[in-house]
């Protein structure tokens, strides 16, 4: 969740999000709506490293899809499930509303002082 907690337009997407620990010690996550299960593995896959050393602590492990994939991170199995994913793809293509303010502020600089980024924007990620 880490990991997940600094893609702020990915967990905005998902809508009921959920984790909890299965009976045989693995970890599901499951949303609906929000990106593909095969993208949030390949996320995952991509940025859980350790400095210093050289492969990925991460992999799958066992079928990824859309709507399912199931990851080993550092010997814990992960089990990512979407319900009706939409996709990252479209998800980018809606408008929303960093999307909104980043269009304004492209318009305000058009022959105006351009405003830095407040400090609220830095930390919802926008």
């Amino acid at each position: 969740m880490a990991v997940l907690a600094g893609e702020a337009e990915m967990l905005e997407a998902c809508r009921d999000l959920a984790w909890w620990r299965g009976s045989d010690h693995s970890w599901h996550i499951e949303w609906r709506d929000g990106p593909n299960a095969s993208e949030v593995a390949a996320l995952l896959v991509e940025r859980v490293q350790e400095p210093g050393f050289a492969g990925s602590l991460a992999g799958p492990a066992g079928l990824v899809t859309a709507s399912m994939a199931t990851l080993d991170v550092m010997g814990v199995s992960f089990v990512l499930r979407a319900v009706d994913p939409i996709g990252m793809t479209r998800l980018r293509a809606r408008p929303g509303l960093w999307r909104m303010s980043a269009t304004l502020d492209g318009a305000v600089t058009a022959g105006r002082r351009v405003t830095p980024r407040r400090q609220w924007e830095e930390l919802l990620g926008g």
